[in-house]
Protein backbone atom coordinates (compact mmCIF):
# COMPACT_ATOMS: atom_id res chain seq x y z
CA UNK A 1 0.00 0.00 0.00
CA UNK A 2 1.33 3.49 -0.96
CA UNK A 3 0.69 6.57 0.99
CA UNK A 4 0.26 9.57 -0.59
CA UNK A 5 1.22 13.57 0.73
CA UNK A 6 -2.84 13.57 1.49
CA UNK A 7 -2.95 9.88 2.16
CA UNK A 8 -4.28 8.64 5.42
CA UNK A 9 -0.98 8.06 6.47
CA UNK A 10 -0.21 11.16 6.35
CA UNK A 11 1.58 12.70 9.79
CA UNK A 12 0.39 15.75 11.34
CA UNK A 13 3.09 17.77 12.54
CA UNK A 14 2.74 20.24 15.33
CA UNK A 15 2.26 20.22 19.04
CA UNK A 16 -1.16 19.02 21.04
CA UNK A 17 -3.88 21.57 21.91
CA UNK A 18 -2.59 23.11 25.34
CA UNK A 19 -5.53 22.26 27.66
CA UNK A 20 -4.53 18.33 26.65
CA UNK A 21 -0.84 18.97 27.03
CA UNK A 22 -1.61 20.44 30.70
CA UNK A 23 -3.85 17.02 31.50
CA UNK A 24 -1.38 14.89 29.96
CA UNK A 25 1.14 16.58 32.38
CA UNK A 26 -1.01 16.88 35.29
CA UNK A 27 -1.89 13.00 35.28
CA UNK A 28 1.75 12.17 34.73
CA UNK A 29 2.81 13.96 37.70
CA UNK A 30 -0.10 13.16 40.05
CA UNK A 31 0.67 9.64 39.62
CA UNK A 32 4.82 10.46 40.12
CA UNK A 33 3.50 11.86 43.27
CA UNK A 34 1.31 8.87 44.48
CA UNK A 35 3.40 6.12 43.50
CA UNK A 36 6.33 8.22 45.71
CA UNK A 37 6.84 6.38 48.94
CA UNK A 38 8.71 9.48 50.96
CA UNK A 39 5.62 11.23 49.44
CA UNK A 40 2.75 8.90 50.63
CA UNK A 41 3.69 9.31 53.63
CA UNK A 42 3.77 13.08 54.06
CA UNK A 43 0.66 12.99 52.33
CA UNK A 44 -1.70 10.06 54.20
CA UNK A 45 0.32 7.85 56.22
CA UNK A 46 1.29 11.05 58.82
CA UNK A 47 -2.02 12.91 58.67
CA UNK A 48 -4.21 9.63 59.33
CA UNK A 49 -2.08 8.33 62.08
CA UNK A 50 -1.98 11.64 64.03
CA UNK A 51 -5.77 11.87 63.41
CA UNK A 52 -6.73 8.30 64.93
CA UNK A 53 -4.12 8.78 67.73
CA UNK A 54 -5.25 11.60 69.04
CA UNK A 55 -8.56 11.58 68.58
CA UNK A 56 -8.48 8.03 70.90
CA UNK A 57 -5.58 8.43 72.92
CA UNK A 58 -6.00 11.51 75.79
CA UNK A 59 -2.52 13.21 75.01
CA UNK A 60 -3.34 16.66 74.14
CA UNK A 61 -5.85 18.89 76.09
CA UNK A 62 -7.94 19.88 73.03
CA UNK A 63 -10.74 22.06 75.04
CA UNK A 64 -14.66 20.71 75.84
CA UNK A 65 -16.37 18.48 73.05
CA UNK A 66 -14.99 15.73 71.82
CA UNK A 67 -11.49 15.76 71.10
CA UNK A 68 -12.20 14.52 66.61
CA UNK A 69 -13.84 17.80 66.40
CA UNK A 70 -10.93 19.89 66.86
CA UNK A 71 -8.45 17.70 65.43
CA UNK A 72 -10.02 16.96 62.20
CA UNK A 73 -10.19 20.28 60.53
CA UNK A 74 -6.64 21.18 61.79
CA UNK A 75 -5.42 17.39 60.46
CA UNK A 76 -6.95 18.55 57.23
CA UNK A 77 -5.08 22.15 56.88
CA UNK A 78 -1.86 19.59 57.76
CA UNK A 79 -2.96 17.43 54.34
CA UNK A 80 -3.45 20.54 52.77
CA UNK A 81 0.43 22.30 53.80
CA UNK A 82 2.21 18.53 53.57
CA UNK A 83 1.01 18.63 49.54
CA UNK A 84 1.21 21.61 48.51
CA UNK A 85 4.42 22.80 50.18
CA UNK A 86 6.22 19.96 51.66
CA UNK A 87 5.62 17.57 49.09
CA UNK A 88 6.00 20.04 45.94
CA UNK A 89 9.17 21.73 47.58
CA UNK A 90 10.87 18.57 47.54
CA UNK A 91 9.50 17.12 44.18
CA UNK A 92 10.55 20.00 42.09
CA UNK A 93 13.51 20.70 43.83
CA UNK A 94 15.30 17.06 42.73
CA UNK A 95 13.36 17.90 39.55
CA UNK A 96 15.40 21.06 38.96
CA UNK A 97 18.40 19.18 40.18
CA UNK A 98 18.35 16.63 37.67
CA UNK A 99 17.47 18.74 34.84
CA UNK A 100 14.01 17.41 34.49
CA UNK A 101 12.69 21.35 34.19
CA UNK A 102 15.44 22.64 32.02
CA UNK A 103 14.20 20.12 29.33
CA UNK A 104 10.31 20.19 29.95
CA UNK A 105 11.03 24.03 29.65
CA UNK A 106 11.97 23.41 26.44
CA UNK A 107 9.10 21.59 25.52
CA UNK A 108 6.19 22.80 23.61
CA UNK A 109 4.51 23.31 27.31
CA UNK A 110 5.08 26.61 28.44
CA UNK A 111 6.45 27.20 31.52
CA UNK A 112 3.11 28.51 33.12
CA UNK A 113 1.31 25.47 31.94
CA UNK A 114 3.97 22.88 33.45
CA UNK A 115 3.36 25.09 36.80
CA UNK A 116 -0.55 25.06 35.96
CA UNK A 117 -0.29 20.92 35.51
CA UNK A 118 1.86 20.67 39.16
CA UNK A 119 -1.39 22.81 40.37
CA UNK A 120 -3.63 20.82 39.03
CA UNK A 121 -1.71 17.63 40.78
CA UNK A 122 -1.90 19.06 44.05
CA UNK A 123 -5.33 19.63 43.69
CA UNK A 124 -6.33 15.78 42.93
CA UNK A 125 -4.05 14.68 45.73
CA UNK A 126 -5.92 17.12 47.99
CA UNK A 127 -9.08 15.74 46.59
CA UNK A 128 -8.16 12.13 47.74
CA UNK A 129 -6.18 13.13 50.75
CA UNK A 130 -9.88 14.86 52.21
CA UNK A 131 -11.81 12.08 51.37
CA UNK A 132 -10.28 9.84 53.12
CA UNK A 133 -9.00 11.71 56.07
CA UNK A 134 -13.01 12.62 56.23
CA UNK A 135 -13.88 9.53 56.12
CA UNK A 136 -11.68 8.53 59.25
CA UNK A 137 -12.96 11.57 61.16
CA UNK A 138 -16.91 10.31 60.46
CA UNK A 139 -15.95 6.86 61.89
CA UNK A 140 -14.11 8.18 65.04
CA UNK A 141 -17.19 10.24 65.82
CA UNK A 142 -16.58 13.62 63.82
CA UNK A 143 -19.78 15.95 63.79
CA UNK A 144 -19.02 18.83 61.37
CA UNK A 145 -20.87 21.84 60.49
CA UNK A 146 -20.70 25.33 59.07
CA UNK A 147 -20.55 26.61 55.11
CA UNK A 148 -19.22 24.14 52.64
CA UNK A 149 -18.07 27.06 50.40
CA UNK A 150 -16.17 28.71 53.37
CA UNK A 151 -13.92 25.15 53.77
CA UNK A 152 -13.69 25.19 50.05
CA UNK A 153 -12.15 28.97 49.75
CA UNK A 154 -9.86 28.19 52.56
CA UNK A 155 -8.79 24.99 51.22
CA UNK A 156 -8.40 26.71 47.79
CA UNK A 157 -6.31 30.21 49.48
CA UNK A 158 -4.25 27.65 51.84
CA UNK A 159 -3.28 25.33 48.59
CA UNK A 160 -2.20 28.93 46.78
CA UNK A 161 -0.40 30.00 49.85
CA UNK A 162 1.77 27.04 50.55
CA UNK A 163 2.08 26.42 46.90
CA UNK A 164 3.60 29.59 46.50
CA UNK A 165 6.10 28.84 49.29
CA UNK A 166 6.75 25.61 48.27
CA UNK A 167 7.71 26.68 44.65
CA UNK A 168 9.62 29.65 46.11
CA UNK A 169 12.12 27.39 48.35
CA UNK A 170 12.35 24.79 45.56
CA UNK A 171 13.09 27.24 43.39
CA UNK A 172 15.58 29.07 45.31
CA UNK A 173 17.49 26.49 47.17
CA UNK A 174 19.51 23.41 46.27
CA UNK A 175 17.59 20.11 46.20
CA UNK A 176 19.43 18.33 49.73
CA UNK A 177 18.79 21.98 50.95
CA UNK A 178 14.90 22.38 50.11
CA UNK A 179 14.75 18.57 51.66
CA UNK A 180 15.78 19.22 55.32
CA UNK A 181 14.06 22.88 55.23
CA UNK A 182 10.78 21.86 53.83
CA UNK A 183 10.87 18.81 56.65
CA UNK A 184 11.99 21.01 59.32
CA UNK A 185 9.39 23.50 58.68
CA UNK A 186 6.45 20.73 58.26
CA UNK A 187 7.68 19.48 61.81
CA UNK A 188 7.89 23.05 63.06
CA UNK A 189 4.44 24.29 62.05
CA UNK A 190 3.19 20.81 63.07
CA UNK A 191 3.93 21.61 66.93
CA UNK A 192 3.32 25.67 66.70
CA UNK A 193 0.76 26.07 63.80
CA UNK A 194 -2.40 25.14 66.10
CA UNK A 195 -3.04 21.76 64.11
CA UNK A 196 -2.78 19.45 67.51
CA UNK A 197 -2.37 21.99 70.18
CA UNK A 198 -4.74 24.59 70.67
CA UNK A 199 -3.09 27.83 69.94
CA UNK A 200 -4.10 29.40 73.26
CA UNK A 201 -1.52 26.91 75.04
CA UNK A 202 1.26 29.06 74.21
CA UNK A 203 2.09 32.67 75.78
CA UNK A 204 0.38 35.35 74.94
CA UNK A 205 2.92 37.16 72.57
CA UNK A 206 3.89 33.54 70.54
CA UNK A 207 -0.28 33.96 70.22
CA UNK A 208 -0.25 36.97 67.84
CA UNK A 209 2.85 35.95 66.06
CA UNK A 210 1.56 32.55 65.33
CA UNK A 211 -1.73 33.42 64.54
CA UNK A 212 0.00 35.08 61.54
CA UNK A 213 1.23 32.02 59.94
CA UNK A 214 -0.69 30.57 57.09
CA UNK A 215 -1.23 27.05 58.55
CA UNK A 216 -2.68 28.50 61.92
CA UNK A 217 -4.97 30.72 59.50
CA UNK A 218 -6.10 27.98 57.66
CA UNK A 219 -6.63 25.32 60.86
CA UNK A 220 -8.09 27.91 63.13
CA UNK A 221 -10.50 29.31 59.73
CA UNK A 222 -11.24 25.84 59.12
CA UNK A 223 -12.25 25.01 62.79
CA UNK A 224 -14.04 27.83 63.26
CA UNK A 225 -16.11 26.72 60.62
CA UNK A 226 -16.86 22.91 61.16
CA UNK A 227 -16.28 22.93 64.93
CA UNK A 228 -18.08 25.87 65.75
CA UNK A 229 -20.37 26.61 62.60
CA UNK A 230 -18.88 30.07 62.30
CA UNK A 231 -19.68 31.91 58.89
CA UNK A 232 -17.19 33.12 56.59
CA UNK A 233 -13.69 33.70 58.22
CA UNK A 234 -13.08 36.82 56.65
CA UNK A 235 -9.70 37.25 58.89
CA UNK A 236 -8.31 33.85 58.37
CA UNK A 237 -9.34 34.31 54.60
CA UNK A 238 -7.48 37.48 54.77
CA UNK A 239 -4.21 36.15 56.12
CA UNK A 240 -4.28 33.66 53.69
CA UNK A 241 -4.78 35.60 50.52
CA UNK A 242 -1.84 37.71 51.77
CA UNK A 243 0.41 34.51 51.66
CA UNK A 244 -0.76 33.46 48.55
CA UNK A 245 -0.49 36.85 46.76
CA UNK A 246 3.39 37.41 48.50
CA UNK A 247 4.12 33.61 47.77
CA UNK A 248 3.32 33.43 43.97
CA UNK A 249 4.74 36.63 42.96
CA UNK A 250 7.97 35.69 44.85
CA UNK A 251 8.12 32.16 43.14
CA UNK A 252 7.57 33.65 39.51
CA UNK A 253 10.38 36.75 40.02
CA UNK A 254 13.00 34.28 41.54
CA UNK A 255 12.05 30.73 40.68
CA UNK A 256 15.18 29.50 38.62
CA UNK A 257 14.69 26.77 36.52
CA UNK A 258 18.56 25.38 36.26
Amino acid sequence: MTATGTGTYTPKPGAAPLPRMIAAQAALETKMLLRNGEQLLLTVVIPTLLLVLFSTVDIVDTGAGEAVDFLAPGILALAVMSTAFTGQAIATGFERRYGVLKRLASSPLPRWGLMTAKTLSVLVTEVLQVILLTVIAFALGWSPQGNPVAVVLLLILGTAAFSGLGLLMAGTLKAEATLAAANLVFLLLLVGGGVIVPLDKFPAGAQDVLGLLPIAALSDGLRDVLQHGAGMPWGDLGILAVWAVAGLAAAGKFFRWE
